[in-house]
């Protein structure tokens, strides 16, 4: 197994999810000021995530932090925590695809490739083949198990309907979306322009 691989980590997608509701509260508290410690303290002493145990909500705590950190960008992080929900969850949809290639690369080849033919197919079909592309070049995703592939596809499907791509985790076609301005503008100055075709963004 590869331990250079760009997907190393991402099996964990099963666990983390899209986490809007935390990667906001996560962003208020950083654009506060708040440092990385004192962050996850907060969250942790005041169940900010609002969890039935405490024991997932640090390492939940530190997922949100990475991911925020991922996008190297302040502007972003405080517009996460106090722009209107679609456009914060655009912003939280980038940061996941920063924070991990196999979001990204799903999102860039598959979803930005569909908007380019302008084909608004989707299915298990595009999941399947996404995942044997990624098996056939990747040791250590093909060491995947079955379970964790099927979960993993699971989270990827919830996150193109928390954001409106699909209408229902059962959807058959992909709906058109609009990036915003704002984040259309830190994105490019990030450099990451190759991303843009994942938010049907092509001018």
């Amino acid at each position: 197994m590869k331990l250079d691989s760009p997907y190393n980590g991402s099996g964990s997608l099963t666990r983390e999810q899209f986490l809007f509701y935390e990667m906001r509260t996560t962003a208020k508290l950083m654009s506060e000021g708040m440092s990385d410690g004192e962050t996850i303290r907060k969250i942790e002493r005041e169940n900010l995530f609002q969890y039935p145990t405490e024991k997932s909500v640090k390492g939940m705590a530190r997922t949100c932090i990475a991911r925020i950190h991922a996008m190297k960008n302040s502007s972003l992080t405080q517009a996460l925590a106090t722009q209107p929900s679609e456009v914060a969850k655009q912003i939280c949809l980038y940061a996941i695809m920063k924070q991990r290639c196999l979001v990204w690369d799903f999102m860039v080849t598959v979803i930005g490739e569909k908007y380019r033919l302008m084909d608004t197919s989707f299915g298990k079909i595009d999941l399947n083949t996404f995942f044997m592309r990624l098996q056939e070049q990747d040791d250590s995703v093909a060491a995947w198990s079955v379970s964790t592939v099927a979960k993993i596809k699971q989270v990827l499907v919830k996150i193109l309907v928390e954001n409106e791509y699909l209408d229902s985790i059962k959807a058959n076609h992909i709906n058109p979306v609009w990036l915003n301005p704002m984040l259309e503008n830190e994105i490019r100055s990030n450099g990451d322009e190759l991303a843009l075709p994942a938010f049907n963004c092509f001018n």
